[in-house]
Order: C-alpha cells, then structure tokens, then sequence
C-alpha cells in the first residue's frame, strides 16, 4: 500500500485517505491522490510489467487499494493500441480502442477503482449522475462488490443506456434536465438517502482508474509517449488522469520529460472548454442550453475545468469543437476504413484530426493517438437517426 494522502488539486490542502471523501473541505475542489513513487519504485518496474496481468491491475503500487483488499474487477484495462493507416496514410496514427473494456467504454477503469475504494472504505450505497456509460459501469462495479447503484440519467439518455443499467440491478431515476440537474438531484438528496457520491471528479478515486490509460499508452509505445493526443473531453477525468500518470512515469524514471500535445474535443452544441481555452480563461463558465448526440460530451460544465485548461495550455495542445452531423459522417468513414464502430465522441476526434491536419496542427510522421471511449453499439439511435 503506497498511498501517502488526498491532496486538493486547487489550494493542496491535505487530506487523510482511510475515510470516505469528496471534495476538498477548504475550497471544495477535487482531491487527487499522492502515492508514495520511492517506496512504489522498489517492486514496481518496467520490466516486472512484462510478467503480470494484462488489466489495470497491473499496476498496483500506483493504485490507492491497500495490498490485502481485493479489487472489484471484471477484467478492465489491457485495450489494445491499433494502427490506423487507412483513415491517415501521411501520419502515425493510433486508435486506443475502450470499447473492449467490460460496459464496452473507458468508464470501466474509473469504476474498478473507485467502487474498491468505496467498499473498503465502508460505503454500502453509491450514486452517480450519467449521461449513459458512467452509469453502467458503476451499476456493474456496484452489483460485483455487492453495494447499492442509484443513477440518475437524462431523460434522453440512449435507451441502451438506461436498460443496461437496469438489468444490472440498479436504480435508474430519469430526470428532465442535463447532467448537472441529475448531479444536484444527488447532492440534495444523498446525505437523507446514505449515499456516497460518486460523481466525476467528486470523488478522488475514479481518476486513479483513468490515470492507467496514461501507463498503458506508454508501455505499449515503448515508453515513448506519442506527438498528440485527441480525447474527447465532458468531464476531462481522462484525460486529467493521463496527465498525472505521466508526471508519476517520469518521476519513477520510466519516462522523460517530454509530453504530448492534449487537444480536448467537445460537441459544438456542448463545448465550455473550447470556448474557455480560445478566450484565455483559467476556467469555464458553464455552456448555455447544451445540446449533442454525443451524450458524453453534454457536460455543460466540468468540476475539473481548470485542470483541463491547465493541461491544454501546458502541453501547447488546444481544443477543438466539432459539429453533430460531421460526428456521424465520419463515424461511418472510420468504421468502413479501419473496421471499428466508434463511439460519437470518438468519431469526434476523428473529425478534429482531420481539421488539426489541415491547418498545419499535426504534421506529416508525427504519432498521434486518438481515443474511442466506448462503441458504437450503445449509440444506434443517434446512428439510426
């Protein structure tokens, strides 16, 4: 067991680890969890990886669950990097596809941890707002470690969605609103009904799961992180958790000091961090009647935004917005050139690349690494549509 403490990401005030935690108690802002990386580098090498486990599991001494716990796992992490040749002849380019995780999203990384540390930590009922798969990872997490799902979701939330979520044992509350109007349900309510929440970036764990995106990239690359990464950004816990993983690899001698370029890409109809980044905030007001097919990316405003613009401007990336109907027409240009049924927000990505390309943005031999956070199979509505 390597972690030291919480420490909030805003002032760094600490906080202690051995009790449930939300947000930060001064500032409330989100807590990030500080491993011990000396004590972690003595049995956890680059060469020890070769001979464990392909899950995020593998790389436990960066992870908060004390050694004698066992985690709640289905079998998360280990998704495959793909070369994507077809869809880009003049550039390196890779597709990290989560869709083969279980919930078929990347969502299952942040569950995994978060609901172990909610178990051992003593949370018997656990809540979250979702706009689709957060909620099914959570209500398979929570039905594996034995607890109580309450999800609160969208009314128009894709139906696969919803029905997974409810065939998994949890309760599902649909609510007439965004996200945040689920998120202040729960808040309202959680203290009266004994829940935990378990809300994006409101808890210090989830980000923990995400952040083995990062280790594994870098593994799989041999340690030589790519020139661009494109991650389609609601409430950034990704991409927030890969910045991190990167900061530990180089501080346990794995990596250098060189990172890549983080574009962050939103729906045109939902997109507070582009808005936020091109006017040179330091955080982002939340974005007026919010509308996208990419239920992921309908974050009308992220508790983390100011770690994702931090992020974006430090490793001299950016942030890009891309309309609906562009989602979907490439949607269809991946699936029929690579072989892959992505996710709205993947194909999103797929659409800022090709506009990074032609401005000059991303230049001919550059490895750049494009994320599909989930598949397609969840979305035939706004496919069908």
């Amino acid at each position: 067991m390597f972690l030291k403490h919480l420490e909030c990401s805003a002032c760094g005030l600490q906080h202690e680890w051995s009790r449930l935690q939300n947000l930060c108690r001064s500032c409330h802002k989100p807590l990030l969890a500080i491993v011990d990386l000396a004590a972690t580098s003595r049995t956890l090498t680059r060469e020890a990886l070769a001979t464990r486990e392909r899950s995020l599991w593998r790389y436990r001494e960066v992870l908060p669950l004390p050694g004698n716990a066992e985690p709640v796992s289905l079998g998360e992490g280990g998704t495959p990097l793909l070369r994507a040749p077809k869809f880009a002849d003049d550039i390196d380019l890779w597709i990290k596809d989560e869709s083969l995780n279980p919930t078929q999203s990347f969502k299952a990384r942040g569950m995994s941890v978060a609901v172990s540390m909610a178990k051992y930590l003593g949370a018997t009922k656990l809540a979250a707002p979702s706009a689709g798969n957060a909620g099914g990872a959570l209500a398979a997490y929570a039905a594996r470690a034995g607890l109580e799902a309450h999800i609160f979701m969208p009314r128009d939330t894709p139906r696969a969605n919803i029905i997974e979520c409810r065939e998994l044992g949890a309760q599902v509350t649909l609510i007439d609103g965004l996200i945040t109007d689920c998120g202040a349900e729960i808040a309202r309510r959680k203290e009266k009904e004994g829940w935990f929440d378990m809300s994006t970036l409101k808890e210090p764990y989830r980000v923990e799961g995400k952040k083995t995106l990062g280790y594994e990239l870098a593994e799989q690359c041999n340690w030589q992180l790519p020139d661009v990464i494109l991650y389609p950004t609601g409430g950034g816990t990704g991409l927030i958790g890969m910045w991190k993983a990167f900061d530990e690899m180089e501080a346990l001698g794995w990596i250098g000091r060189k990172r890549p370029r983080m574009f962050a890409v939103q729906a045109a109809g939902c997109a507070p961090i582009v808005r936020a980044f091109e006017a040179g905030e330091k955080t982002a007001a939340e974005f007026p009647d919010a509308h996208t097919v990419a239920s992921g990316l309908r974050v009308p405003k992220a508790i983390g935004d100011f770690l994702i613009l931090k992020i974006l401007r430090e490793s001299n990336g950016g942030a890009i917005a891309v309309e609906d109907k562009e989602m979907i027409r490439v949607a269809r240009e991946v699936g029929a050139s690579e072989g892959l049924f992505v996710a709205p927000e993947a194909a999103a990505c797929f659409a800022a690349f090709k506009h990074l390309r032609s401005a000059g943005k991303i230049a001919p031999g550059e490895r750049v690494v494009i994320f599909n956070t989930g598949s397609g199979i969840k979305y035939l509505d706004c496919y069908e549509a």
